[in-house]
């Protein structure tokens, strides 16, 4: 059974760090694109980052330069580190591995959510 497990949300005051975790199931880490969304209440979710199967970056516009993907294979972890953080980005960030070659469920597989607040 696929697993998708993020963790280390919290408070954090507008300005500061936090690094959000992503644990995942061995059978999809390396094979799987991983990626980070977020949804803000009252919003659809958006798509922040992904770390592709190949180690190729991309981020969206309104993170790059502040947000950094990573994966530890020897961990089967994604991490997002958020840096310089903002009161927009306050929401609940979901990782999610999808397959580039259409295995799984459409639309890949999803984590439960942690939640980023930025407030001062």
């Amino acid at each position: 059974q696929v697993q998708l497990v993020e963790s280390g949300g919290g408070l954090v005051q507008p300005g500061g760090s936090l690094r959000l975790s992503c644990a995942v199931s061995e059978s999809i880490f390396s094979t799987f694109h991983l990626g980070w969304y977020r949804q803000a209440p009252g919003k659809q979710r958006d798509w922040v980052a992904t770390i592709h199967s190949g180690g190729y970056l991309s981020y969206a516009n309104s993170v790059k330069g502040r947000f950094t993907v990573s994966r530890d294979e020897a961990k089967n972890t994604m991490y997002l580190q958020m840096n310089t953080l903002k009161p927009e980005d306050t929401a609940v960030y979901y990782c999610n591995a999808i397959s580039p070659y259409g295995l799984g469920p459409s639309g890949g597989y999803w984590g439960q959510g942690t939640q980023v607040t930025v407030s001062s």
